[in-house]
């Protein structure tokens, strides 16, 4: 009964809110957060809701497109769509664009702000999303957990919970080609390990031998899922002198590597492991045959000089028949101006880094961190910071995209903000892909999406929809590592416990 009467009551009050009258028009966009206008969007993602920033006593919304409308009237300064009515309009407007007219009351006056669009493509996104939720501190990793988000609506549920694993530091859960039935997390400290998931059946992993720096910190997978690439990584925090710089954390060694999932195998090469070179942030690519990586000289280590913690992009050759490493290793980014074609050899960075310090800005030269290829092979998607290897505490890191097959760079001005844009995924189709931005405070992280069109143009990104358009001003976690996946996970925060009470698998060096 009082369920009944409560949503009389609600339907009451929708029923209410006042229609617009002699309305003045205003030549700018309302004030809405999030910032949903002229953004591009998948026909598969769940509402915008949106709020007006200011005293609003009451909005209304109005969508068109070719004779197709959405209109939305609510009491105060939030809108939130009918989830049947928006999939209804998404559906009918696929390829079109579809004009925005927000009319909102302040002051007891009616106002109309100046028009937008929302560009409505046919080309969906991963339905699904992962990510950690943690406090944005530097002291802090203690009751985290993993969380899945379908984008369609706003469902959302807990894949690994701290109370279940007695308050560990949880890793970042990934999946191998955005395949739900293939993916893999980290819980750490004693009796801990990988937790793999192929097909819901949880092993845990025990990736490491003993002459290795540490166990496995950053991965990927393989395209048919045997082998995973891995860096081992001593991270270190360190704190600024300058009021301005919160924290650096940087890497004292580094080295990659490739696991055999089928065999528990470990494959090395010297290439890789060198301990004048810190390699970290493998990928590899989708056909399987090199390993994309981030590597630096480490001998600034030696006088304290982070700033010339510099890390270009390179590649080598990986035979998954094999299972070997080729003997070259070629700089992708940045090459050094005097060279048109470059190869970089592990033992000859130290000259490459000096070379390209030496005809660039040496105040603020470019670091790469989190190589990702198009799941298509088109384009690499990646991180640029003034130097290091841990980039969401750099401000200036912004992201930037190489197209493989011209070799053109995109600085990506229209995705990058003037905080923090770091962490980021493809989606299987190579239309989106999500990353993690402090644009809003520089503090939390928040996923967004961008498309890339079928000519390589980024268009506008736009941020993760909530239920309720005031969440991101209550939530006091930031969402860390956003991984898109195809479909549902197989597994539940209670599997992850059982899997922790397994016996470890260990692995060998081949």
């Amino acid at each position: 009964m009082k369920h009944l009467l409560y949503i009389i009551i609600i339907c009451c009050l929708f029923a209410c809110a006042e229609q617009p009258k002699d309305v003045t028009y205003k030549d700018e966009l309302p004030p809405m957060y999030p910032d949903y206008a002229n953004v591009t969007i998948p026909k598969n993602i769940a509402p915008l809701n949106f709020l007006l920033r200011g005293d609003f006593e009451g909005v209304q919304v109005t969508a068109t497109c070719n004779g197709k409308q959405m209109q939305v009237t609510e009491r105060g300064n939030s809108v939130r769509f009918d989830l049947d009515d928006w999939k209804d309009l998404l559906q009918h407007t696929a390829g079109k664009s579809v004009n925005v007219t927000v009319t909102a009351k302040t002051g007891g006056k009616w106002y109309a702000y100046k028009q937008f669009t929302w560009q409505v493509t046919a080309d969906t996104i991963d339905p699904y999303l992962t990510y950690r939720l943690i406090e944005p501190d530097y002291e802090i990793w203690q009751n985290l957990t993993l969380r899945e988000r379908c984008l369609e609506t706003f469902d959302e549920r807990v894949i690994s919970d701290y109370n279940l694993v007695e308050n560990r530091c949880m890793n970042c859960h990934i999946y191998g080609n955005q395949d739900p039935s293939l993916s893999m997390m980290y819980i750490r400290g004693e009796g801990g390990g990988a937790i793999l998931n192929r097909n819901g059946k949880l092993s845990k992993l025990g990736i490491k031998t003993d002459d290795m720096v540490s166990g496995s910190v950053y991965y990927c997978f393989s395209p048919d899922g045997r082998y995973i690439t891995f860096s081992t990584n001593i991270i270190i925090p360190a704190f600024h002198s300058m009021p301005k710089k919160r924290l650096e954390v940087f890497d004292t060694k580094s080295d990659v590597y490739v696991a055999d999932l089928e065999n528990n195998v470990i494959i090395e090469s010297p290439l890789l492991a060198d301990s004048t070179i810190l390699e970290t942030f493998p990928t590899f690519s989708p056909d399987g045959k090199s390993i994309y990586y981030c590597a630096a000289d480490a001998t600034p280590l030696k006088t304290n000089n982070i700033k010339g913690l510099q890390y270009v992009l390179v590649r080598i050759p990986f035979d998954p028949i094999t299972a070997s490493f080729g003997e070259r290793v070629d700089t992708i980014f940045p090459l050094p101006r005097s060279t048109q074609r470059g190869a970089l050899r592990a033992k000859n960075m130290r000259d490459t880094n000096e070379r390209y310090l030496s005809e660039t800005d040496k105040e603020h030269p470019s670091s790469v961190c989190h190589p990702k290829i198009s799941p298509d092979g088109r384009y690499l998607l990646y991180t640029v910071a003034h130097y290091g290897t841990f980039p969401i505490w750099h401000p200036e890191t912004d992201l930037q995209m190489i197209n493989l097959k011209t070799g053109t760079i995109d600085t990506l001005a229209i995705v990058n903000s003037k905080k923090s844009d770091t962490y980021h995924c493809w989606s299987s189709n190579s239309r989106w892909f999500v990353f993690a931005s402090k644009r809003d405070d520089g503090l939390y992280g928040k996923p967004y999406f961008c498309y890339i069109d079928s000519n390589g143009k980024a268009h506008k990104p736009f941020v993760l929809p909530q239920e309720n358009p005031d969440f991101y001003d209550n939530c006091l976690k930031s969402f860390n590592a956003p991984e898109l996946g195809r479909g549902t996970l197989p597994f539940d925060a209670m599997d992850i416990s059982r899997a922790m009470k397994q016996d470890i698998i260990p692995f060998k060096k081949k």
